[in-house]
């Protein structure tokens, strides 16, 4: 029989798996008690990139350790229904607000930066983070990176105001650091609701950070690369950031074989210049 966990344990639980659901994890295991220091919510939800550590024994699915129905109540965003993207983007935005869900909060962060583009765009770009220019100006990739980013969208036949553009976060971590995962746990949501309302064709996570956030993966760029990942009801690929491209601007040909992957997908004639 499944044991009793205190409300603030199960809350806190449902709030876990309900992030995961939204990630499109739904099977969840969990190892022996005895073989693990973990706490009590990664015993009972272990993501799938540890399953392969996990022996015959230890794979033993986890029962509803008495959760019951009322812990996940209903509760349609919004913009549930919506026809119209632009509208639901903006409710989604509305619903934001000056968002104080997580410490970056308090941390130096000017502004928010929601996305830009066609609401009814068919191709969307997932960055990691906003930096100090989009920090500064209140739009994802306007810096050095973003100038890359609108080469590669020129080079594929298509102008920045066909597509979207948003970021896994939404606010600047300081520094510019890696956003930490409970960051991301708290801002994704919105970010699948934007995915949800534009409901494009095909998504391109740029860099290693977006990928496995979105796929809830951990691998290396290797293995997401050149291939095609089913996602929400579309298609993803993954390529490298544009910051990363500047670093190493050998990377810009494998680069480009990603984008003509995504061009082929869309059904787009494939140009002969690459990115520059």
């Amino acid at each position: 029989m499944a044991g009793v966990l205190d409300p603030q344990l199960k809350r806190a639980l449902a709030e876990r798996i309900r992030f995961y659901n939204e990630l499109g994890i739904y099977d969840f295991y969990r190892r022996d008690p005895a073989e693990s220091n973990c706490s009590p919510i990664e015993d009972a939800i272990t993501q799938s990139e540890k399953r392969e550590e996990m022996t015959p024994r230890t794979k033993a699915a986890v029962a509803a350790p008495d959760i019951a129905e009322e812990d996940f109540p209903s509760n349609p965003t919004a913009e549930s229904g919506m026809a119209d993207p632009a509208e639901a983007l903006r409710l989604i935005r509305e619903d934001l607000g000056d968002c104080t869900r997580c410490r970056l909060s308090k941390q130096g962060r000017k502004q928010i930066v929601f996305g830009v583009g066609n609401p009814k765009a068919e191709l969307m770009f997932i960055g990691e983070a906003p930096g100090a220019d989009e920090d500064q100006q209140g739009e994802p990739f306007v810096g050095r990176a973003g100038q890359l980013l609108n080469n590669m969208i020129k080079a594929m036949g298509l102008r920045r105001e066909d597509i979207y553009i948003a970021n896994i976060i939404k606010c600047r971590p300081p520094g510019n650091r890696t956003p930490e995962r409970d960051e991301c746990e708290t801002c994704s949501p919105f970010l699948m609701r934007q995915i949800a309302a534009i409901k494009p064709k095909v998504i391109v996570a740029l860099g290693a950070v977006a990928a496995k956030t979105l796929l809830a993966i951990n691998a290396p760029m290797s293995e997401f690369r050149g291939r095609w990942f089913d996602f929400r009801g579309t298609k993803l690929a993954v390529t490298y950031h544009p910051a990363f491209l500047l670093r190493d601007p050998r990377q810009k040909k494998e680069a480009w074989k990603d984008l003509q992957m995504v061009m082929k997908k869309l059904g787009m004639a494939i140009p002969a210049k690459g990115v520059e």
